[in-house]
């Protein structure tokens, strides 16, 4: 089997500041990676390196395209970059106003996504964006409402819907439960588990809370002043840690 994405070496620098250093991982079809750390650790800036968001100062990140193979998508043109942002790559941003459009409505922001691909009548995108705004619960009442009408956990919800809505193969998440309220957050995480396995998606997940890669996350990286520190099954990493810091990151959690 190839992997669907093939991290070799990535990394990025801040003038003498250490971003991310030669992190190297494989991920395959239907997998969830999980990626932690504190503050600082690098997590956000190797997730926006390898989402396109950023570009790396070395290494390659490769992904298995639809028609060409594994392809350097440091490398790729601008076009073929956004192309796939809007295909086979989706983000969704813990804050949602960065992934919505706030003065469109809710079901303008899903079909926006399914206009990017070519869909053209008007009727089957509304009708797509009303069936996806129930798969996050959200009412279908709601569908020419603006997303500043919503509460948090329900911009967050649509940006989903905005995101998956296309079927994309590839998702990054950055956060995506950050600043939530718990009961918030354990909604959307039910949620997101679910549509993770229902569609079969491959996902990378950045995230402090180690509650949320528990739940979602295959496998575990953990992250320290740029470097990964450690990295296995997200059960081993987190109920028989190797290295110090992870230890400390668990026993932080088991403290709280």
């Amino acid at each position: 089997m190839t992997p669907l994405l093939s991290v070799r070496n990535v990394s990025k620098f801040y003038g003498s500041r250490i971003g991310c250093s030669d992190v190297s991982f494989d991920l395959w079809p239907g997998e969830v990676m999980g990626i932690v750390g504190e503050s600082g650790s690098g997590k956000t800036t190797l997730l926006n390196s390898l989402a396109g968001q950023l570009t790396p100062d070395r290494g390659e990140v490769l992904f298995d395209t639809r028609a060409d193979g594994m392809k350097d998508t440091v490398t790729m043109s601008e076009p073929e970059r956004r192309m796939l942002g809007r295909t086979d790559w989706a983000f969704v941003h813990q804050h949602a106003h960065e992934g919505l459009r706030m003065n469109v409505s809710a079901g303008g922001n899903v079909g926006e996504r399914l206009m990017a691909v070519g869909a053209r009548n008007y009727g089957t995108i509304r009708e797509e964006a009303l069936d996806w705004l129930g798969r996050v619960e959200i009412s279908g009442d709601r569908i020419d409402d603006r997303p500043s009408a919503f509460s948090g956990g329900m911009r967050q919800r649509l940006q989903i819907a905005r995101n998956l809505v296309t079927g994309p193969r590839l998702v990054f998440m950055d956060e995506p439960t950050g600043g939530l309220d718990v009961s918030v957050q354990a909604r959307l995480l039910d949620l997101l588990r679910g549509l993770v396995r229902e569609m079969g998606l491959s996902a990378i997940i950045v995230t402090h809370d180690l509650a949320v890669v528990r739940l979602l996350a295959d496998r575990l990286m953990v992250m320290k002043d740029g470097h990964v520190v450690e990295a296995g099954l997200t059960d081993q990493v987190l109920d028989d840690p190797q290295h110090g810091y992870t230890q400390l990151l668990v026993s932080s959690v088991l403290q709280v």
